[in-house]
């Protein structure tokens, strides 16, 4: 685990403000008192973030610290900064904000029967109606993701939303940032040929099972992938083939050659929206 040194109170104000959630960082030739590329969330996720799973209940007991980074989402501003920039800056914004949304009403315990006590989902409103103040403007959780991500025309991104649960994007250990961008969102799109969450290879019953964030945001992944799709795979839906074009180069040989085949049904796996709570995998 990184360890970091203390700062001068304006010393850290001033790294907190030019950090702004991942979106600028400070390298160690210009601070001597950090590593590179460290901020402010970036200690948040190392701290408490494993293999996507969440300290919740440790996160929370450090609320304070946490909701000073949270907070200057509000004012920081974002229209001169460059397209990698605002695109680190609200994947960021959205994962600190799931982030907050948990704590803020941790341990989860809910009555409705459509989803798992502890899940998100418990929590009245948190994607469609809970409004938060992120760069002057006044937003959702999914506002974020169905107006403005959408914007950046990379499919990559759905998978770099910690929504908070199980079948998610596997939520980071660090903060995504401009200057290494492109290498995080190319890992992203890796790990769903690793994450039976993403996608399943089953030999059984002839099946690939894919996540239903591919269908939920179906036109994007058709948009940019099917037409990548080996010629194999041409008698396909569209969604299909962009599946297809998404995984397959990421997986192992013999994943490979079934695919090659070319007999197998793609279904949608049913989403988990049980909360990725650390507690019980390992946590305390």
């Amino acid at each position: 685990m990184r360890r970091f040194r203390p700062a001068t109170a304006g010393r850290y104000a001033l790294l907190l403000l030019l950090t702004a959630l991942g979106t600028t960082t400070i390298g160690a030739q210009d601070d001597p008192t950090h590593g590179p590329r460290q901020n402010a969330f970036d200690e948040i996720l190392d701290l408490y973030v494993r293999d996507g799973f969440v300290y919740y209940r440790a996160l929370k007991l450090e609320r304070a610290r946490f909701d000073r980074v949270v907070d200057r989402l509000a004012t920081t501003p974002v229209g001169s900064l460059s397209r990698d920039e605002q695109l680190a800056f609200w994947l960021n914004a959205y994962n600190a904000l799931v982030l907050r949304t948990v704590i803020d009403r941790y341990p989860i315990d809910g009555k409705s029967p459509l989803y798992p006590a502890n899940s998100i989902r418990q929590i009245p409103g948190a994607f469609e109606s809970a409004r938060h103040n992120v760069a002057g403007r006044s937003v959702t959780l999914d506002e974020i993701e169905n107006a403005i991500i959408p914007g950046f025309h990379d499919p990559r991104t759905y998978f770099a939303l910690g929504r908070g649960a199980v079948s998610s994007g596997r939520l980071r250990s660090e903060a995504f940032a401009a200057d290494r961008l492109e290498a995080q969102l190319t890992d992203v799109a890796g790990e769903c040929a690793r994450r039976l969450a993403c996608v399943q290879i089953d030999r059984t019953e002839n099946q690939v099972l894919a996540s239903s964030i591919f269908s939920w945001r179906e036109r994007e992944f058709t948009a940019a992938y099917a037409g990548a799709a080996s010629a194999r795979f041409n008698a396909r839906s569209p969604i299909e083939r962009a599946i297809l074009a998404y995984v397959e180069p990421r997986l192992l040989g013999l994943e490979q050659e079934f695919l090659a085949r070319n007999v197998f049904d793609v279904r949608f796996q049913p989403f988990d929206w049980s909360l990725n709570d650390l507690t019980g995998r390992g946590g305390q």
